[in-house]
């Protein structure tokens, strides 16, 4: 029908329209299949072409090996970066795999056949995006000072990550009008998490938190505390004399000075998504999570996990 009404000198709309197609899509369909020296539109060998790539189309299958799929799927459910997955697939299959091929993996069954016939494995990736997109920056915000001991004349040792003893905190919350939240503090050099219940948003809770969850582990591995200038945080001081630790603020709204502490809390906002009421989180559940995050793979551990640095480390053993 294309080659007849093209030598009744038909125009690509009239044709596109007779055949009940788009007239971009006509357009390419001659364009493609007039050969160099005939310079016309030739059905036989669009045919042909046709029936060639017919064979070739449909989606490209990705982790074909059972057990490598496996493997990739359960690590996925426990919060696992595929990162972390392909840094350990070798070892615990026998076969490696590319963390960009797990991502193809997950996206690629992104259908209705997929979600109804197999499993949509989008949820349990950091973000949860429906589809993958570019990496952005950050904003920069203005430095605004105050009178609290300033993240400025905190030691440089701190950044660096090159010991032991450094830690952020920091409040997770259902909802402004909800007083139950979650306290979180990691230590900077092993990536060691510890999360916890608070009750109300009072100074007195927080430190009460503070102090339980640093009970866990000598003093002196306790040097530094990094925190923002919420109104639960004004308690240092008490902190400074209990426990014999610095507390240092970063400045207002300049949440990345936190970034581990930030990085953890986005982790534990995976189990516990936004909008989760913590008063209806149980204490074996929250457990269940830090557990899961310090038994976690990390790149810059060499991927080794939290649980097993802090103790080459220290050689205090805090994994139960």
């Amino acid at each position: 029908m294309i080659q007849k009404m093209l030598w009744q000198k038909s125009s690509i709309r009239d044709i596109a329209r007779a055949l009940g197609r788009n007239s971009s899509s006509l357009s390419r369909e001659i364009k493609r299949n007039k050969p160099t020296e005939r310079h016309r539109y030739t059905p036989r060998l669009a045919h042909e072409r046709a029936l060639r790539y017919r064979k070739l189309r449909g989606r490209k299958k990705r982790l074909k090996n059972e057990l490598l799929r496996t493997y990739t799927i359960s690590q996925l459910k426990l919060g696992w970066s595929p990162e972390q997955i392909a840094a350990t697939a070798y070892e615990a299959t026998g076969m490696t795999i590319s963390h960009e091929a797990i991502y193809q993996y997950v996206y690629s069954r992104v259908n209705l056949y997929d979600v109804i016939l197999g499993e949509d494995l989008r949820p349990y990736l950091a973000r949860r995006r429906k589809r993958r997109i570019r990496k952005g920056l950050r904003k920069s915000y203005r430095i605004q000072k105050g009178p609290l001991p300033s993240i400025d004349t905190r030691p440089i040792e701190v950044e660096e990550r090159q010991r032991i003893g450094h830690w952020e905190d920091d409040s997770i919350v259902y909802s402004l009008t909800c007083p139950v939240r979650l306290r979180t503090m990691n230590e900077r050099r092993s990536g060691i998490i510890f999360i916890a219940k608070a009750q109300n948003r009072t100074m007195t809770e927080a430190n009460r938190i503070t102090k339980e969850m640093l009970r866990v582990i000598p003093k002196r591995l306790a040097k530094t505390l990094t925190r923002d200038r919420g109104s639960e945080n004004m308690g240092y001081e008490e902190l400074e004399k209990d426990l014999g630790i610095h507390c240092f603020f970063a400045h207002a709204y300049h949440s990345w000075e936190r970034g581990s502490n930030e990085n953890g809390n986005g982790l534990i906002r995976r189990f516990f998504p936004k909008g989760t009421d913590f008063r209806t989180v149980s204490n074996e559940e929250i457990k269940k999570v830090e557990y899961l995050l310090n038994t976690r793979p990390r790149k810059r551990l060499d991927w080794k996990t939290p649980y097993e640095v802090f103790y080459e480390l220290t050689g205090v053993a805090l994994q139960s």
